[in-house]
């Protein structure tokens, strides 16, 4: 073409004779074509040059590359430039210079192609912005078309807010930065996030320089979480924790707030270095204590819902923004404090009496026992010594057992007044935990709201009885149903024990008592106060020999009178057949005792 511009027309060329058809041209055809062919550029199949946008419609972009022809190239090859204008220059790969119809056959997306990977290295290391097509969606990320390479686009690069909605971008044209490039691979990743960012840093600084505390902005929520919500300041994020959006109690953030709804929140605090920002929702309004009916007192009752419960009471809700707590020692009369669950569960309706109530420290203590009268303010009345009731058992402890007779009055059965007759080492072997068992009451301790009870008094004390049956020397048949290494324990008749210690267990042929053995046992002790009874299997035979011995020896004893008396009358009565004494003869003994007399 411009060796065209430089060709001057003849000054003597006869232009009427040349339309009349009488001009003769004196330059032959083949020499008219070579004189044209000289004005076209040299182009070579198979190779990429520069050439103009001569013409743009929706199917398809015209371009002239300086030869006889132009060339036509698809217009979905220049997707990601949808900015494309008449007159610029775009580079071209020469598929074929004639197809059948005389067309020059380009290429846009091979030029691209073939240079792609120089191109997209150097945008790399220079760190410039590309333009590139967003063809579809893949997992975690995008497609995009950049120098006819497929690059990747993350989900987290594609904008700094959080995206639900990755098809709005298929098919649109975007700028981004080369990020990555793995050249064993072949793989791409771009960012558009981090053009974003570069210009929101800015804007950072500038609005948090101009941030002051309690200053009130419009944000749009562009975040929820389970902890708070992210508001966009408007190129800037704060954050409103859960506990700063409503005066009541939130349970998420979503009962509160939507994504993108345009609120007023106002600043609580903000750090410049680290350019956080915390807001809050709730201060925009007056707090509930404030607008709290004056006329409410101690005592009044109020009703609320439990919205939160721990072991140690519940928190009652009695209007938005204004708690009060239950505590569990609260919750019931009963001494045996259990945990708060036991009572109440979070969403219960209840009604409380007020216990304290401070409006400066914005705090408050209920109640639910009070609504029920104490029943230890008339217990003298309803459970007065010596009555009897029916009591069940919640607790052990080594010296008795703890019984409620009803719900907040609470007494102790004391070991030894279980059984009048039993040994008991441990209640466990008298009843259970949560059995039924009758009392009686024996003492009163209002104060401490304790009540003394006993078992066995429902009973008449048999040992006034056993008094006149085991008297000590008696007799009984016993079974041995325990031994120790101080003694052994002797089962007797009616339920009654008694104690043998090891010499009492010796038996007749020298050998020691065993367990579940049936002996005679004889009463060498009864003590009715401290209900003991020792008992002695050896005294059995012991007594027995020594009776037999003592009437052994009374019979010797009643035969040497015996004896001694027949004597006597035979001194009486001399009889001639008998001899003289040793000493002399009777009669000569008596004058002499007789003489000595005198004497």
């Amino acid at each position: 073409m411009e060796n065209l511009k430089n060709i001057q027309p003849r000054e003597d060329f006869n232009w009427e004779e040349f339309e009349a058809g009488g001009a003769k041209v004196t330059v032959s055809r083949q020499e008219q074509e070579a004189a044209y062919d000289k004005t076209l550029n040299t182009i070579k199949e198979k190779e990429v040059v520069m050439g103009t946008v001569t013409a743009i419609n929706k199917r398809e972009v015209v371009i002239n590359v300086g030869y006889k022809s132009e060339g036509v190239v698809p217009a979905t090859e220049f997707r990601y430039n949808p900015d494309l204008k008449v007159g610029e220059e775009v580079e071209v790969y020469i598929e074929n210079q004639e197809d059948k119809k005389g067309q020059l056959v380009l290429s846009h997306r091979k030029a691209r192609a073939a240079r792609s990977w120089e191109r997209v290295n150097e945008a790399l290391e220079k760190d410039e912005i590309v333009k590139g097509y967003v063809k579809c969606r893949t997992k975690g990320g995008m497609i995009v078309d950049v120098f006819g390479i497929e690059a990747f686009l993350p989900g987290s690069q594609i904008d700094v807010r959080p995206i639900r909605d990755y098809d709005a971008f298929v098919d649109k044209t975007m700028e981004f930065k080369i990020v990555k490039i793995n050249q064993e691979y072949k793989n791409v990743v771009v960012s558009h996030k981090i053009l974003i960012e570069a210009e929101l840093e800015q804007q950072k600084k500038e609005i948090i320089g101009k941030l002051e505390k309690g200053q009130v902005l419009e944000g749009v929520v562009k975040n929820i979480t389970t902890y708070g919500v992210f508001i966009d300041l408007g190129g800037v994020d704060g954050l409103i924790h859960i506990t700063d959006l409503s005066w009541g109690r939130v349970a998420h953030p979503e009962e509160i707030v939507q994504l993108d709804q345009k609120i007023n929140v106002v600043i609580l605090d903000f750090d410049e270095d680290r350019k956080r920002i915390a807001l809050g929702l709730k201060q925009l309004m007056p707090h509930p204590w404030d607008a709290l009916d004056s006329e409410l007192k101690v005592g009044d009752k109020v009703k609320g819902r439990v919205v939160v419960m721990a072991d140690y009471g519940a928190f009652v809700e009695i209007a938005t923004g204004v708690e009060g707590l239950i505590h569990v020692s609260e919750m019931s009369w009963t001494q045996h404090l259990r945990s708060a669950q036991d009572f109440l569960h979070v969403g219960d309706e209840v009604e409380a009496v007020i216990l304290t109530l401070d409006r400066d420290e914005r705090k408050m203590s209920l109640g639910l026992k009070q609504l029920k009268p104490d029943p230890w303010s008339d217990i003298e009345v309803r459970f007065p010594v010596g009555s009897r009731h029916n009591a069940r058992v919640r607790n052990f402890t080594n010296f008795g057992v703890f019984v409620e007779i009803e719900e907040g009055v609470d007494g102790l059965i004391h070991i030894s007044d279980l059984s009048w007759t039993k040994k008991i080492k441990h209640p466990s072997e008298f009843t259970e935990v949560g059995a039924n068992i009758e009392v009686q009451v024996m003492e009163i301790d209002k104060e401490n709201r304790r009540l003394s009870l006993g078992h066995k008094q429902l009973e008449e004390n048999p040992w006034d009885v056993f008094e006149t049956v085991f008297t000590v020397g008696s007799i009984h048949e016993g079974t041995v149903i325990e031994v120790m290494d101080k003694g052994a324990v002797v089962s007797l008749p009616y339920g009654v024990e008694g104690f043998a210690t090891p010499k009492h267990m010796v038996k007749e042929d020298g050998s020691q008592a065993v367990l579940e053995e049936k002996l005679s046992f004889k009463v060498i002790e009864f003590n009715k106060d401290a209900k003991r009874i020792i008992v002695s299997h050896s005294r059995v035979f012991e007594d027995e020999q020594k009776a037999a011995q003592r009437e052994a020896n009374a019979e010797r004893r009643a035969e040497a009178k015996a004896a001694q008396k027949e004597a006597a009358s035979e001194a009486a009565e001399p009889s001639q057949t008998v001899e003289k004494a040793t000493l002399g003869d009777l009669g000569e003994l008596a004058a002499l005792k007789e003489k000595l007399s005198e004497n």
